[in-house]
């Protein structure tokens, strides 16, 4: 199977503080992938850092074959890679069914 998204060495950091240690990971097509982890595991910071902002100290992120580590986040977005926080209430005015169809679309490249 071919890694539609790969992590390698990612280390991120909020000034001294690192946030992600060496963080190895792929997705592979059709994959569905969920982190799991305590508050403060670096669930959040990992999602944030693929999207672009913090950015990965050191380490590498592919996606479908091209190093977007450091690419801007308008570029990045623009490869459909994004993210809606929890409790920012990007869509409030949405049912759950809306919300969650909205999320399901798919993109074509």
């Amino acid at each position: 199977m071919t890694a539609v998204l790969s992590l390698t060495g990612v280390n991120t950091f909020y000034g001294q503080i690192q946030a992600l240690r060496d963080v190895n990971m792929e997705v592979n097509e059709g994959e569905i992938v969920t982190l799991i982890g305590a508050n403060g595991a670096g669930k959040s910071t990992l999602m944030m850092t693929i999207c672009g902002n913090p950015r990965a100290k050191s380490g590498s992120i592919i996606y479908r074959g091209e190093d977007i580590t450091n690419l801007p986040m308008h570029l990045i977005a623009r490869r459909a890679i994004a993210q809606s926080p929890e409790g920012r209430r990007i869509f409030p005015r949405m049912s759950v069914e809306e919300n969650l169809l909205m999320g399901s679309q798919v993109v074509k490249f």
